[in-house]
C-alpha cells in the first residue's frame, strides 16, 4: 500500500500540470517557459514512478537512482 500512496503523492502535481496543458490547448495562452514548468513535473513523476516500481518489485538496489533513501513509510490512521 505504501508504494501506491507515494505514487499518488507524486502524481497529483503532475495531474495538475496536465490539466494546465489541456487548458493551454483550449485557449489559455502560456509562453514556452510556462509550458515547460508543466512538463518538467510530469517528467519527474515518470522518472520517480519507474524507479520506485523497480525498487519495490525488482530489487531495493534500484533505490540508489532515487537518492538511495529509504522508501516512504506512511502510518495508516484509523
Amino acid at each position: 500500500m505504501n508504494l501506491y500512496l507515494s505514487l499518488i503523492r507524486t502524481a497529483v502535481p503532475a495531474l495538475v500540470g496536465w490539466l494546465v496543458a489541456l487548458a493551454a490547448e483550449h485557449g489559455l495562452h502560456l509562453d514556452a517557459q510556462a509550458l515547460s514548468q508543466v512538463l518538467i513535473p510530469a517528467a519527474a513523476f515518470c522518472y520517480y514512478a519507474v524507479f520506485r516500481l523497480a525498487e519495490h518489485y525488482v530489487s531495493p538496489k534500484w533505490g540508489w537512482l532515487l537518492g538511495y533513501a529509504r522508501p516512504p513509510q506512511y502510518d495508516l490512521a484509523v
